[in-house]
């Protein structure tokens, strides 16, 4: 064990402090705690977990939490530190000097997601599988879940689950219910589990192969009761279902996508990249003549497309395809892109510098390439016009970012 003084919080949640060795990132510990963490060596650095804090933060967060909470602070105090990491990614990696708005907090610190993921205890219950190891804690409960899944929780958790590897719950708020994904064993050993757990109040019921791949990237098969649910982002029925991908913090999510639309202007033609389910592109649908969303995702394409005949949207057109393919839809007055953590693709960078659309809509969850992105983008003549950070994910270091390039 070393012991260490954590000086500040650095992107990706991790504390940086001082040993003679070198620097050390570590996970779990907050600026100023005195800690004791588990090192090892790096190619340039240390890392490693915290084993025990010795000196806490005078606001650490004294609930509960699940071990993904790697941000345990009252919540006021978790809002600069995110703020924080926005404004030192544009200027260390960006190089920009641009003002940033202030953050939008999430609506509810607590019982906000509407989407969890939960190992299976070997002892019965449900767990979490610490970062970066298959080590698991058993839960007894999850406070950052919204309420319809705190019920499905306190169900799962006594419900007997053998041979699977994980449940995966995803609710709607708008609905109060929630569909359940079981992963793992035969999915005819679950027909008559998942038409007990419809009888008992959940939604749906779906399973999915285990794929090394990623959750519900092999055979999916609907088991029990309805297959989607409907969500509201800001005014706008989106559909959802437990195999896809949906913000899992609406509320904080349809406060983006309506500054997003105020933002984006009005103008003959948008192009949304990366666009899901197409959530945005139905929220700037009344400021564009025409609307282009490209989705890779047949399953997202398809979840749109029902919510655009069933909201009588019909000037959006969903696209299924790479967003690589943006050149061929172009010119636009405006390209919106919600890229994943990666960033833009390389194509899709030069497709904008080279056609030079007049606003560029940028939504991102990693602030680092973000800052590597919008640094391309300005100097290759675009101006950073606004930045606003928002919190999706309290109590983690995760935090969203909206902003405006106009060429």
């Amino acid at each position: 064990m070393t012991r260490l003084q954590i000086e500040r919080l650095v992107t990706g949640g991790l504390g940086l402090a001082r040993t003679p060795s070198g620097t050390a990132l570590v996970r779990g510990g907050l600026p100023g705690e005195v800690v004791e963490a588990a090192l090892r060596a790096r190619k340039n650095h240390l890392e490693g977990q915290v084993v025990r804090v010795l000196k806490p933060h005078p606001a650490r967060y004294p609930g509960p939490l699940p071990p993904s909470a790697d941000l345990p602070l009252a919540y006021e105090a978790q809002l600069p530190l995110k703020q924080g990491f926005v404004q030192e990614a544009l200027e260390r990696i960006a190089k920009l000097d641009a003002p940033l708005l202030p953050i939008q907090p999430s609506p509810r610190p607590l019982g906000y997601r509407t989407a969890a993921q939960y190992a299976l205890h070997p002892l019965g219950g449900l767990a979490y599988r610490q970062p970066q190891s298959h080590t698991l804690v058993r839960l007894t409960q999850d406070p950052l879940i919204a309420e319809p899944l705190q019920v499905a929780f306190a169900l799962l958790s006594s419900w007997p689950l053998a041979s699977l590897e994980e449940v995966v719950l995803r609710g709607s708020l708008y609905e109060g219910r929630v569909q359940v994904g079981l992963i793992g064993g035969e999915a005819r050993h679950f027909k008559k589990t998942a038409q007990a757990l419809v009888q008992e109040g959940i939604a749906g019921v779906v399973w999915a192969e285990p794929s090394p791949k990623g959750r519900f990237r092999a055979g999916i098969r609907q088991l029990a009761g309805e297959p989607s649910l409907l969500e509201d982002f800001a005014g706008v029925l989106s559909t959802i279902n437990v195999q896809s991908f949906a913000q899992v913090n609406p509320r904080a999510a349809g406060l983006l996508y309506q500054e997003a639309a105020r933002w984006a202007g009005r103008g003959h033609k948008a192009v949304e990249l990366y666009a899901g389910s197409g959530t945005l592109s139905l929220h700037l649908a009344s400021s564009f003549r025409e609307i282009v969303a490209i989705e890779i995702s047949r399953e997202a394409v398809q979840r749109g497309r029902a919510d655009q005949n069933r909201l009588g949207i019909a000037h959006l057109v969903f696209q299924q395809g790479d967003a690589r393919a943006l050149s061929q839809h172009l010119p636009a007055d405006l390209v919106a892109v919600d890229p994943p953590r990666a960033g833009l693709a390389p194509e899709v960078l030069h497709s904008l510098i080279q056609s030079q659309p007049e606003r560029i809509l940028y939504i991102a969850c990693d602030p680092a390439t973000w800052a590597r992105d919008v640094g391309r983008l300005c100097r290759a003549g675009y101006r950073l016009q606004q930045v606003r950070p928002y919190d999706f994910y309290p109590f983690t270091h995760h935090v969203e970012i909206l902003s405006l390039l106009v060429r």
